[in-house]
């Protein structure tokens, strides 16, 4: 049994999360997932200009897995656009950089004031188990 995947770091969160090619109704298109964590690698790659140790380094994550994510990403939004998809950014696996828990079905919560040592057993919003303990603060 493999073992569950790290969660990966995120200091941004997008406030638009769905991009639809204009024009085209929504019950003709078909719809591309782009996580969280995809959405992370792209703006620090593409947007902040980052080389991929630094970036990977901000996600918490190895320089084999930050590019495994990249091209994800990449493949992903190359589809959208060339295939005329709509893409939404939603889920995965990540937690929020500064201090904040994350569920496995992307909940997000912040950190309570007197943290256990253990942290939360379950998702306040889900009640389901699988909640990665809080990011360090640095």
């Amino acid at each position: 049994m493999p073992r569950p995947p790290k969660c990966r770091r995120v200091a941004f969160l997008p406030g638009v999360t769905f991009f639809k090619p204009a024009g085209v109704p929504m019950r003709v298109l078909q719809e591309t997932h782009l996580s969280v964590e995809e959405a992370e690698a792209l703006r620090l790659k593409d947007l902040e200009g980052l080389e991929q140790e630094p970036a990977a380094q901000k996600m918490n994550v190895s320089r084999p897995t930050f590019q495994r994510v990249l091209a994800s990403a990449r493949r992903k939004v190359a589809d959208a656009i060339l295939n005329g998809k709509a893409i939404r950014i939603a889920g995965g696996n990540f937690e929020i950089a500064g201090g904040g828990y994350c569920c496995c079905q992307g909940h997000r919560w912040n950190r309570p004031s007197r943290p256990s040592l253990a942290g939360p057993e379950l998702c306040p919003t889900c009640h389901k188990p699988g909640v990665e303990a809080p990011v360090p603060e640095k």
